[in-house]
């Protein structure tokens, strides 16, 4: 009954910004739990950046400073923006949230991935 559906990827320079976005739609009750993981060839899946109900964030080592992780309630949508970006931040970017929603016998969670986004770091 919900979509997770990514923006904002693309090319862009060593040093420069991107910010991605994650909107949610469907039967929503509330979003609970959001993150971003990355996947770069070859590698594991990481999580880069997590935002709990309550605010409280965190975020890899490798992107400490340089990344932030937000959201915006009314519109059931999340962000990474990204600055200071390094050859080494390249990946596909995927959302992901644990999602409470209207079901057919009430409410339920589970847990929701975007279709991931190509970020790529490059000169």
């Amino acid at each position: 009954q919900v979509q997770l559906v990514e923006s904002g990827g693309g090319l862009v320079q060593p040093g420069g910004s991107l910010r991605l976005s994650c909107a949610a739609s469907g039967s929503i009750f509330s979003i609970n739990d959001m993150y971003w993981y990355r996947q770069a060839p070859g590698k594991q899946r990481e999580l880069v950046a997590g935002i709990t109900r309550g605010g409280s964030t965190n975020y890899v080592d490798s992107v400490k400073g340089r990344f932030s992780i937000f959201r915006d309630g009314a519109k059931y949508t999340f962000y990474l923006q990204m600055n200071s970006l390094k050859p080494e931040d390249t990946a596909v970017y995927y959302c992901n949230a644990a999602v409470t929603y209207y079901s057919g016998s009430g409410l339920d969670e589970y847990d929701y991935w975007g279709q991931g986004t190509q970020v790529t770091v490059s000169s």
